[in-house]
């Protein structure tokens, strides 16, 4: 199963279910989708697609799944990395009207460059990110929590 995850927030992301949606009818993706859409509506009957889902149902999905597609939220990468599985990230884009500004796609870079996942940049092809996806092995995650944690214990300190 491809678990597609287009986060919780008010922002809206047709254009990453269409490019999922043309690699089914491509015949690249064989397997069930399910997508947790957030604000997204998006009509099509080749992928389960829900708003919402509680945490429980999310962690047993993200614990199913072969492949996470998703945008380019820490939260969804994280949960993907620490349960090992391949992700392929696209960011939303502000030119499109998806989010306010870029800063997704610096997300995504960061974790690409440290080998953590497989970006979908604008305009690239979803079947190459699949194929790389077939391989690619999810490595430790090292996360930087202690690094905010110590800023915010040496501000109160002040």
């Amino acid at each position: 199963m491809i678990l597609v995850v287009l986060g919780t927030q008010d922002k809206r992301f047709e254009r990453l279910l269409k490019v999922v949606e043309d690699a089914i009818d491509q015949g690249w993706i064989k397997e069930e989708v399910m997508v947790q859409a957030g604000c997204t509506t998006y009509d099509c009957n080749k992928m389960n697609i829900v708003d919402y889902v509680d945490m429980t149902t999310f962690e047993q999905w993200m614990k199913d799944c072969r492949l996470l597609i998703t945008h380019g939220g820490v939260g969804t990468i994280m949960s993907a990395l620490r349960s090992k599985k391949p992700v392929i990230a696209c960011a939303r884009l502000a030119k499109y009207g998806e989010h306010h500004n870029d800063h997704q796609c610096e997300i995504i870079e960061t974790f690409y460059e440290k080998g953590y996942l497989i970006p979908l940049r604008d305009g690239e092809s979803l079947k190459e990110a699949l194929s790389s996806a077939e391989n690619f092995v999810v490595g430790d995650v090292e996360s930087n929590n202690h690094k905010m944690i110590e800023l915010l214990m040496n501000y109160l300190e002040l």
